[in-house]
């Protein structure tokens, strides 16, 4: 099961938008925190490239929903994250006490890697969103997750598309590897090959570890922006990386990943992922099954 699956948003005719919350969604009985999904899903529908961001006018609760999850995990990045997300998160320098603007985030990342952030009402069309890599445009979600648990999400919130992906885009090789992931989109034509690509992408950039001075470290987005996943991600079944089976395997976003799959060094990783990004296409695609079949 994909993001897909998990919180669709529809928008009416007068342009607003509402979101769906399944029925294990933390907020789903809350009244109040479902208008706010549903304000903060129009802000970004109505939104028009081109057009300053909208400002989401966050609460006070929320920027707590901040600052709670920021502090929990700047201990657990230092234990457990990679060398290269620590290197992009020290150049973003993101804030800990407030959540960022939009605009806030893609004024750190554009003279670092010349990526932006641009507002999306929910999860973006697979192909439009890893598509717009190769122009450095990251579709970030502006919602939090509910109150009652801000130390874990069903879902991609804003804490996770800017801690998790911000950090992880602000170091150059991993820019690279996203823009790489953008020009495979653009070159695949099939709906399988662009499903095995984007799975790849999940296996590695959003629950990707790495061995690292004799140790597991977390690279992946997903992980490092969750305080459950860092905590445990150590505790999974990891196994050496092959990209056939990391592009065909399944998995499951609402529960923590039981399966990871890691890179002897981060040499490696780089090595490994900028020639398969780099080369993929539907060709490729059906090369490798052939090979592994």
């Amino acid at each position: 099961m994909g993001y897909a699956a998990y919180s669709p948003v529809t928008t009416t005719a007068d342009g607003s938008a509402h979101v769906e919350l399944a029925e294990d969604h933390p907020g789903v009985s809350d009244p109040v925190y479902r208008a706010r999904r549903d304000e903060l899903a129009s802000l970004a529908a109505g939104w028009i490239p081109g057009e300053p961001i909208p400002v989401p006018g966050y609460s006070d609760e929320e920027h707590e929903v901040w600052r709670i999850v920021s502090s929990e995990l700047e201990t657990l990045h230092e234990k457990f994250a990679a060398e290269a997300f620590l290197e992009g998160k020290d150049a973003l320098e993101l804030p800990s006490d407030h959540i960022p603007h939009l605009d806030e985030v893609s004024a750190g990342l554009e003279p670092l890697v010349d990526f932006r952030y641009q507002p999306v009402a929910g999860l973006a069309p697979v192909r439009d969103f890893y598509g717009s890599f190769a122009d450095g445009v990251f579709w970030s979600t502006q919602y939090l997750r509910h109150p009652s648990v801000p130390l874990y999400t069903p879902e991609p919130d804003i804490i996770h598309e800017v801690i998790g992906h911000g950090n992880q885009i602000a170091d150059p090789a991993f820019a690279h590897m996203y823009r790489l992931v953008g020009e495979a989109v653009q070159r695949t034509t099939s709906e399988e090959a662009l499903r095995f690509l984007s799975q790849v992408f999940w296996f590695t950039m959003e629950f990707g570890v790495v061995e690292q001075d004799g140790d597991l470290r977390a690279y992946g987005a997903g992980i490092l922006s969750s305080v459950g996943e860092t905590k445990s991600f150590q505790e999974a079944t990891v196994r050496p990386v092959d990209l056939v089976e990391m592009g065909t395997a399944d998995y499951d976003i609402t529960h923590y990943q039981p399966l990871l799959y890691g890179f002897s060094s981060p040499a490696e990783l780089e090595d490994v992922l900028t020639d398969f990004f780099g080369r993929f296409n539907d060709r490729v695609y059906a090369e490798m099954l052939k090979k592994a079949s």
